[in-house]
């Protein structure tokens, strides 16, 4: 009976090894991933590694856009103006100075003479209403003190009465129409003033900007003699000065030769009223017909 006893227990004992070395096992499996799982950590290394490239390629960009820039600011006036390599230009330095005062020259001309015409054509709206006076003299003492028109009237006025005990010499006829026309001739030679300048500009500017043009070419030509090569990097500058002088020179003259017209044809509408307006007084003061009479 014992030894049964012990047979059994001594089987029971050997499952139970079994048991504890077969959990063992699996308690081993179960674990072995968490293991196999570490390397992650190490692959996800290279990618913190690499985050700091995006900031590179950011600040090479901004290198490259800085670049760019600092190219393109040797070919605008500054650069012109401050000349090659930094050595001002005296010659292109002038071309651009006398464009510049021509330009000037041309809208102050421009404004002045816009004022005087239209000052003039107000008067000239004005001694319309000489003629619906009962007198000339009462018409004309109704106009501004500064109208050109009352100094036409005066003139021929004055003419008549200085007339008297020149009869053997000169008839009145005559004599009343040269100082009238005298009188307007001063006027019209006032809103000539300046259209020479005007007209000046508008044929000078393009030879002028011509000659900054030929001499930038002539600047490429050295540059290209000097390097040996015809390299854009060599000829760009002076192409791109002689390109802004001719540019320059046509912005000068465009706007001269549209004024200069502009201006002529408004002369000759004032003048029209000027000439109109005289030969009424002076067919008003030869027929005898002044103030009082």
């Amino acid at each position: 009976m014992l030894k049964k006893l012990s047979s059994v227990l001594i089987l029971a004992l050997a499952l139970s090894g079994q048991h504890f070395v077969v959990s063992s096992a699996f308690a081993q499996d179960a674990t072995a991933p968490a293991t196999d799982v570490a390397p992650a950590t190490d692959a996800a290394a290279p990618a913190d590694a690499v985050a700091p490239a995006p900031a590179a390629d950011a600040s090479s960009a901004l290198d490259e856009a800085n670049a760019d820039t600092s190219k393109s600011e040797q070919f605008n006036l500054g650069a012109l103006w401050a000349g090659h390599n930094g050595v001002p230009d005296w010659v292109a330095r002038t071309v651009l100075i006398l464009m510049l005062v021509m330009s000037a020259a041309t809208w102050y001309l421009t404004a002045v003479k816009l004022l005087a015409q239209s000052s003039l054509n107000g008067q000239a709206k004005e001694a319309r209403k000489v003629w619906d006076a009962k007198s000339l003299k009462e018409g004309v003492n109704s106009l501004k003190p500064n109208s050109v028109f009352r100094a036409i009237a005066e003139d021929g006025i004055a003419a008549v009465k200085s007339h008297e005990g020149k009869t053997d010499r000169i008839d009145l006829e005559s004599w009343v129409s040269m100082c009238i026309n005298r009188s307007v001739s001063n006027v019209t030679n006032d809103l000539q003033t300046g259209m020479a300048v005007l007209a000046t500009v508008a044929s000078a500017s393009p030879f002028v900007g011509l000659f900054g043009t030929v001499y930038g070419i002539y600047h490429a030509l050295i540059a290209i003699a000097i390097s040996g090569q015809a390299s854009i990097d060599k000829v760009a500058g002076p192409v791109g000065e002689a390109l802004i002088m001719t540019a320059i020179g046509l912005a000068v003259a465009v706007p001269a030769v549209f004024f200069y017209n502009w201006l002529i044809r408004r002369n000759k509408v004032t003048s029209e009223s000027l000439h109109h307006f005289a030969a009424d007084v002076h067919a008003y003061l030869v027929l005898g017909i002044q103030g009082g009479k």
